[in-house]
């Protein structure tokens, strides 16, 4: 990828982590940031606090692109020493298993101390994974079908290892926060997973352009 497609890339899955936090935060918020501010007339603090949660989007973001960068050499070095991409899937696929069981059992259960608990933690499992699901058969329709499980292996492992802070949070505030920080993370990682084909395939034409160009003046000169 060139350098400018990159920035493209990257200012834009900043973007989508600052807004779909900001946005959803003055709902999953409302009570803890925003509801005083907005019962007093009090639109500087009421601003602030929509700015901060934006901010924290963009953090998020910026972790989601690390995190993403280094599935990339993960996934290669899988292939690497497992062989065959097949071997490679089935392991991936042992690793959902874990992640998933790990998050029902050692992250959820402890906290769903009240009937609307477990149903939140339901619903963000449910959403995690429906969302994991339909990106990688997008992902696979717009390139092959034998990327399903490394999409479904990014969308599901990677989100949950960048949502692993939220989940450590001490009960009684991990509710808010929890479901605040799954939205940006899912997002932001659908986004790079399904444009940065259609970045690398520009980042080729740009190439090519140029070489074009240089050779044009060469054949002036």
């Amino acid at each position: 990828m060139t350098i400018r497609n990159w920035v493209k890339f990257f200012f834009k899955a900043l973007l989508i982590g600052g807004i779909v936090t900001g946005i959803l935060g003055l709902f999953v918020r409302w009570n803890d940031v925003f509801s005083e501010p907005f019962s007093n007339g009090q639109w500087g603090e009421f601003l602030a606090g929509f700015v901060w949660l934006v901010i924290i989007g963009l953090t998020m973001s910026i972790i989601s692109q690390l995190c993403f960068f280094a599935y990339l050499t993960v996934h290669q070095i899988g292939m690497n020493i497992f062989r065959t991409l097949r071997l490679w899937n089935w392991i991936q696929l042992l690793i959902i298993g874990v992640v998933i069981t790990d998050l029902i059992l050692f992250r959820f259960a402890p906290n769903a101390q009240t009937t609307e608990q477990v149903w939140l933690y339901g619903a963000l499992l449910t959403i995690l994974i429906v969302t994991g699901v339909v990106t990688a058969y997008v992902k696979a329709k717009w390139t092959n079908k034998e990327t399903f499980i490394s999409a479904l292996f990014f969308m599901i492992v990677i989100t949950t290892v960048e949502w692993l802070p939220a989940l450590m949070v001490e009960a009684g505030n991990i509710d808010s926060w929890v479901t605040l920080l799954l939205f940006p993370f899912l997002a932001v990682n659908a986004y790079q997973l399904l444009v940065l084909p259609k970045y690398n395939a520009q980042s080729d034409v740009d190439r090519q352009k140029l070489e074009e160009r240089r050779a044009a003046r060469k054949a002036k000169a």
